[in-house]
Parts: C-alpha cells; structure tokens; sequence
C-alpha cells in the first residue's frame, strides 16, 4: 500500500454525519437519513451518499468532501486529516471555497421575516440582532433567508453564513466562502474570554447568557479554524462551546488535543440557542 493509499484508509470510514455537521449541514426533521447542504439535499446510507438536488453521489468520506467542495482527491484528503486526525499536520489544506465570493444581494422587503424567525422562532432579543443589522453585518436575501456575514481581521466579508427563516429548515453558507480567514463574532472587542460556537444563531444566543464574554462562530463543529492560532497567542481565555452531542463533543476533544489551553464548556441543553428558549 502507497502513503496516499495509508492517508486514505485513515480518514475513509469517518462518519459522513459528522463531515456534514462539520461544513454546516442541517439535518432534515423529518427524515433522519437527509440533509440540507449548499450543494442541494443529500441522503445518506451508512458510508453512501446520494445528492437528490445536483445528482451526483459516492461513498466514503473522501467523496463527500470532493462532491461538497468541488474539490480534488488530494484537496479533501488534506482537510479530512486537518479536521478529523487529532493531531497538526505539516501544512494546512488548500482553501474549500469554490470560486470567488458571491454574498446574496439584500433584500429589505423580507427583513420584517428574517426579524420575526430571529424573535420568535429563536428568541434572540432585538437588542442583539437590531444593532447587527444596522451595521449590515445581518441581512435578509431574495429567498428571506438570514445573513450573517463572516469578516476578516480587518473587517472585510469574507463569506457568509446563511440560515432559513421559512417552514423548511436550512443551513448553509454563500458561494465562495472562506471560513478559515474570518469568522461572524458578538460581544465586547476587549473580552478577556472568548466562546466558540458552532453557528452564528448560537453564538448570539451564547452572548445573550454570557453578555461579559466575546462569542464566535467556527461554522460548524470544527476544532482547528486558521483564525484560532493567532487568538490563542493572544493569551486570553478560549472556551470551546459546541453543541453538547457526539459530534459537538467529538470535535471539542479534538480541539483540545490540538490546543491543550482551549477549555470546555459544554451548553446544559442540545445547544445554545436551546438553552436560551429554555430560560
């Protein structure tokens, strides 16, 4: 067996669930076996995947990376291994983002709904999600889909994640997105602790229970995001705020092992957005 051909044994048999929940998939309510991810809603059979949107299908974990990001062989074998390994690999994988950036247009006419699913569905205080707005870091798009917007160091987007407001529930992120070089964050600049989250719903409702702490969202359950390195530099307190559930927990472990001063900080419900409704 050649090394690429070990490498890929290696990271193969990684459960497709977790790649997914990973790159920000949202599963179906309905159907345990689908998800809703930006290349359209994908079916999964323990390592077999099926894409009943784009057609189109495979099996293993390296496959679903290729088909998700439109990348080669090599590009998704090197993210697996930066992601799922649990240790740091010489280089860091080529950047995912198919193309250059395409932010949805806004679209102030379904504002009003994107308010409304942020208020009730989520319980997000206005007092939060109004000044965001304001500043044009959250937006409605034609399909009233919310926009949160991910900026780099400088403040420039550098992608955005995007959450469904409708009777379907979906997830996903813009074209062209490159999580790995900004992040959408909530909270006082100056913070000496920082939350990580796994979504910017969560993050805000992390802030909203932590209103002293600086909350960021990775995008998914990812333990390793190219931002990370310069804040742990930084010297402050860095808690790892995934979603109590396997995969959250599987991730916050790993984080860990790659950043021993990250500590854990676990949500006492599914998620923090769970938790808010629920006090």
């Amino acid at each position: 067996m050649t090394p690429i051909q070990k490498r890929a044994e290696r990271v193969r048999a990684i459960p497709l669930a977790a790649v997914l929940r990973l790159v920000g998939a949202q599963p179906d309510r309905h159907d345990r076996h689908k998800w809703h991810t930006a290349q359209g809603v994908l079916s999964i059979t323990g390592p077999k995947f099926i894409n009943w949107t784009g057609g189109g299908g495979g099996g293993g974990a390296i496959d679903l990376v290729m088909h998700l990001h439109q990348r080669g062989f090599s590009a998704a074998l090197a993210w697996l291994e930066q992601h799922f390994a649990g240790a740091a690999w010489p280089s860091a994988p080529p950047p995912l983002a198919s193309g250059p950036l395409q932010l949805p247009a806004p679209h102030p006419q379904n504002l009003g709904r994107v308010q409304a699913y942020l208020a009730r569905q989520r319980r997000l205080p206005p007092a939060l999600t109004e000044p965001l707005i304001h500043s044009g870091r959250l937006y409605a798009d034609a399909k009233a889909n919310a926009v949160f917007l991910l900026l780099d160091p400088a403040g420039r987007p550098v992608g955005a994640e995007l959450r469904g407001t409708t009777l379907r529930p979906w997830r996903g992120l813009a074209p062209g997105s490159q999580k790995d070089r900004g992040c959408f964050a909530v909270g006082p600049l100056e913070s000496a602790a920082l939350i990580l989250c796994e979504s910017a719903i969560d993050a805000l409702s992390c802030f909203a229970l932590h209103p002293q702490k600086r909350c960021l969202s990775t995008a998914g359950a990812r333990p390793n995001p190219a931002w990370l390195a310069p804040l742990l530099q930084q010297g402050r307190e860095i808690y790892c705020g995934f979603d109590a559930d396997p995969t959250g927990d599987a991730m916050a472990q790993t984080m860990q092992r790659l950043h021993p001063q990250v500590r854990r900080l676990r949500p006492a419900k599914t998620d923090w957005n769970d938790l808010l409704k629920s006090a």
